[in-house]
């Protein structure tokens, strides 16, 4: 995308400027994240932005990528196109006359611009440098987001950091927190490549070089999240997709190279014998992670354009700017997913599921277990493995996008033996396996047909009736999906014993019921969207399913010791009602009471 994005998406009427004083401390963040649940969102460019002593700072930029419209304008292309061309290299067609044969090599010919390309020349995001004490991270606009955050993250850093032999670069996604004016948290995970480098130079004893690049073509940032195999420098998916390679410049207090465009560059060195407590932080599953040790840079410069602007992507409960860049992650990356799944139709992950705890797939299902065996596949590949929670339906199924007629399906088809209850790897920021970083994996291979016979349905008042016979905790019920063979009972359980003993008192009207899913007093049972989030984020399939006499249970409470569980269970990302209410009194914001109940953004 061209150097001047910013007024691309103002033609496109994709940009809302914001010329109101708003502070970086929460405001800033609380206007993204409603902004961002809007059906017609937009781009924020803040330019005049404070903080509590007044001090001022460069514009800020969030929600670059907050609809589909604006991902393709960065991309310049439909998510689908690209993957369709992926699609023809991975499999090429075999020329059928002369003029296919200089056709394909021409279009080999311009692969080349696929390849980094470094410059000798200082770049613009050197226009401005600062050094040694002049260095102060204090100056950026480094934005808190959520009320109990440790402090200010900068989170739209694009990191780059290089192998200990220099053969391999990578970029990543991390949030990171500035401690000071020269030292930032690293939070990268333990499944990452940057951890993975940062092993190499802690066996061998020496500092890491790390350089954060901010802003430049939002392609770049792009590309730091993409799922890539391990080894494969994400800018060259950026030349593969802008058809021109990254042109690079050299950092000036280190070895690695940045984007000759970026808005803003921190150079620095990571002692790999140094860890400081990072956190907590409100991060994109919509709960707080804990404070846990992590790597920390030393800044040795900081580096602009003339006039910068500071990029920021604010994180949270759902929807989020990640529903849109995750959208274009889904499409562009099937073609290399269907390299280890060659039967996979497609795949769709939810918005509402986090990604990882939930995806939906279509599967052109051949043999018996093809869908079981496909599940596995997916868990061991790469960030697929991830995955928490998995539905694969056959290529007859609706469209993966239609939520309402894919889960009318997978109902009428569920049973005992649809499901799949595995182990594995988790991501890092998961909070509901008893231990971190690995934990259950649950699929439903609903390409068959397993159900039993449907339940002897009763009304919402009548069920109620009866199970408060047994736990007058049990508060409230709401019956979902009555039309299928498994209606779906959502019980609001003022927990005070385990769901599993619960549920084996319930089981003596079994006849009326088929799936059971607990949640906790903080959950509105009305509001399925929310309801799937907190879903999907808290259960472990290992612990919180339970199968017996055809009946299923799922308890998706918050943990404590009644289940063993010794880690911190997290609070979920609030806005701060002081702040909202005082950003519409200032006209900056609408008051928009439905928006907020509908997305709970006070809980």
């Amino acid at each position: 995308m061209e150097s001047n994005y910013i007024e691309i998406l103002r033609k496109n009427d994709l940009l809302r400027e914001i010329s109101d004083p708003v502070d970086i401390n929460l405001e800033i963040a609380h206007i993204s994240y409603i902004e961002v649940k809007k059906p017609d969102s937009k781009a924020l460019l803040f330019t005049n932005v404070t903080d509590k002593n007044g001090k001022k700072y460069p514009p800020v930029l969030t929600n670059i990528f907050g609809s589909k419209r604006a991902v393709e304008i960065i991309l310049k292309a439909h998510p689908d196109a690209i993957a369709d061309e992926i699609s023809a290299l991975l499999k090429p067609k075999k020329p059928k006359n002369f003029m296919e044969k200089i056709d394909f090599m021409s279009y080999l010919f311009g692969l080349r611009n696929v390849f980094t390309k470094r410059l000798k020349e200082r770049g613009e995001c050197q226009d401005v440098a600062y050094f040694d004490d002049a260095v102060n991270l204090n100056d950026l606009p480094a934005l808190k987001t959520w009320e109990l955050d440790g402090g200010a993250f900068i989170t739209m850093g694009q990191v780059y950091t290089q192998s200990l032999d220099g053969e391999l670069q990578n970029l990543g996604m991390y949030r990171l927190q500035v401690y000071d004016k020269n030292r930032l948290g690293m939070h990268w995970q333990i499944h990452k490549d940057g951890a993975n480098f940062f092993n190499e130079y802690k066996h061998a004893g020496c500092k890491m070089p790390v350089s954060v690049a901010i802003g430049g073509d939002p392609l770049y940032i792009w590309c730091g999240q993409a799922p890539l195999p391990k080894g494969i420098f994400e800018l060259l998916l950026y030349g593969f997709i802008r058809k021109s390679p990254a042109r690079l410049v050299k950092s000036l207090t280190n070895e690695i190279y940045v984007p000759h465009d970026a808005d803003f560059v921190i150079e620095g060195f990571v002692d790999t014998d140094k860890f400081e407590l990072e956190g907590p932080f409100g991060d994109h599953t919509g709960f707080y992670t804990p404070i846990e040790p992590f790597p920390v840079m030393d800044v040795t410069a900081i580096t602009h354009k003339k006039e910068p602007v500071f990029h920021a992507t604010v994180v949270g409960k759902p929807p989020l700017e990640d529903k849109y860049m995750g959208w274009a992650t889904e499409r562009i990356f099937l073609p290399l997913l269907r390299t280890t799944v060659p039967e996979l139709i497609d795949y769709n992950m939810p918005e509402n599921g986090v990604f990882h705890n939930l995806i939906l797939a279509k599967l052109n299902a051949i043999y018996p277990g093809h869908a079981k065996q496909a599940m596995h596949a997916f868990w061991g590949v790469g960030q697929m493995s991830f995955v928490k929670h998995a539905i694969f339906v056959d290529q007859n199924a609706p469209g993966l996008g239609d939520y309402e007629a894919i889960s009318d399906l997978v109902l009428n088809r569920f049973g005992e033996k649809s499901i799949l209850i595995s182990e594995g790897v988790c991501d890092q920021l998961d909070h509901a396996s008893p231990n971190s970083c690995y934990g259950g994996k649950l699929g439903i291979d609903a390409t068959v047909d397993c159900s039993d016979n449907a339940p002897v349905l009763l009304s919402d008042k009548e069920l109620l009736d009866k199970f408060q016979s047994v736990s007058k905790k049990i508060l409230e019920l709401k019956q979902y999906k009555t039309n299928t063979k498994n209606p779906i009972c959502v019980i609001k359980f003022g927990k005070n014993e385990n769901v599993s003993s619960i549920f084996e008192k319930l089981l003596k009207f079994k006849e009326n019921f088929r799936i059971l899913i607990f949640v906790g007093v903080e959950n509105r049972i009305e509001n399925a969207y929310m309801l799937l989030w907190r879903v999907v984020n808290n259960i472990d399939a290992m612990r919180d399913i339970y199968i017996k006499d055809g009946v299923f249970c799922v308890d998706a409470t918050s943990k404590n010791e009644l289940e063993g569980y010794t880690r911190e269970w997290p609070k979920q990302t609030d806005c701060t009602k002081d702040i909202v209410y005082d950003l519409i009194k200032r006209g900056v914001i609408k008051d928009e009471p439905e928006l907020f109940e509908k997305f709970e953004i006070f809980g």
